[in-house]
């Protein structure tokens, strides 16, 4: 019997040993050695969020060595995917392809999403500036920002925008240019861009703010009117588009993406990784895949990045209170 326990032991000891030392094989190892690097993407696969990631993804695999991989986890306004990411182990291999939307407008309206957009995150580098199209019906009889202004004062309450639900990029870029234009309109929630733009095109909504790449085609056929992009400069895909801030100085709502790991992640990672999508977004065809998507090309270094998120969470906390949208 002591023989038993002896050798029983020494099996265990034998175990721990070989545990141990596979583990610290395991940590000696260069980043990122042949493990892939997830990107998760907040929205659905086959959406824009998912083609820009899978851009992405192919020229950072070339510059990193290894494979890396987009994996979707839509819902709850992006606030699943964020925070599965935040609660992440820290190694570098699990990184959010961050959007406005889940990471400066969802914590402004929910506290319950279970992640802070800031503690929660080590930025890496922002990557696309995003502008989305003021368009409205070709028999509203206006030409500018100015004139629908004008319009929608001389007629209060007779105008309708229609948005992808409430507190969605598209509902608070019509609720800031009610409130900056001093104008009353009816707002409409829908479940998509397509229902949306269906409805402009059928008569039944007055305007909407959509994505370039969703409704710019219909304005070049004259089924629409474009008014303006809803970032503080005019796109570099669209120059002949004014900003809707060219008539409301301060007007901006820029549909960004971004890169982030979670907290902790070890700064000589987050630089590697800085590098390696910086290295992608010079890529003529990741640049052509940004401009058939409507958005603009925007690399940074983490230092900018953590800035500028900081920078959008703090606003959309403010522009939520302002419009009353926080529901908890």
């Amino acid at each position: 019997m002591e023989h038993g326990k002896v050798a029983l032991r020494i099996l265990r000891y034998a175990v721990a040993t070989i545990a141990l030392c596979v583990c610290a094989t395991a940590f000696s190892q260069p980043w990122p050695g042949t493990k892939p690097i997830r990107i998760v993407n907040v929205f659905s696969s086959g959406g824009p969020g998912d083609i820009l990631g899978r851009s992405l993804a192919a020229k950072m695999a070339d510059t990193l060595g290894t494979s890396v991989i987009v994996e979707s986890k839509p819902g709850a306004g992006g606030a699943i995917a964020t925070s599965f990411v935040a609660k992440s182990a820290p190694d570098g291999y699990t990184i959010l392809l961050s959007h406005l939307g889940s990471h400066a407008i969802v914590p402004g309206m929910r506290k319950d999403t279970g992640y802070d957009p800031v503690k929660d995150f080590e930025a890496i580098s922002q990557v696309s500036l995003g502008p989305t199209l003021l368009v409205v019906r070709n028999d509203i009889p206006v030409k500018s920002v100015r004139e629908l202004i004008e319009y929608a004062k001389a007629n209060p309450g007779k105008l309708s925008y229609g948005s992808v639900g409430v507190g969605s990029t598209t509902h608070l870029a019509g609720e800031m240019l009610s409130m900056m234009g001093g104008i009353d309109m009816v707002h409409i929630p829908y479940k998509g861009g397509p229902e949306i733009l269906n409805d402009l095109l059928g008569g039944r909504l007055s305007m909407a703010f959509i994505g370039i790449s969703g409704v710019l085609s219909f304005a070049e056929q004259g089924r629409v009117r474009a008014l303006g992009v809803s970032t503080i400069r005019r796109s570099v895909n669209t120059p002949h588009i004014p900003a809707v801030s060219e008539t409301l100085p301060g007007y901006d709502l820029n549909s960004w993406y971004g890169l982030a790991a979670p907290a902790g992640t070890p700064r000589p990672i987050v630089l590697r990784l800085n590098q390696a999508v910086n290295d992608a977004l010079k890529q003529p065809d990741v640049i052509d895949v940004m401009k058939k998507g409507g958005i603009d090309p925007n690399g940074t270094t983490p230092e900018e990045s953590a800035q500028f998120v900081k920078a959008e969470v703090e606003k959309w906390a403010k522009v939520v209170r302002d419009l009353k949208l926080a529901t908890n």
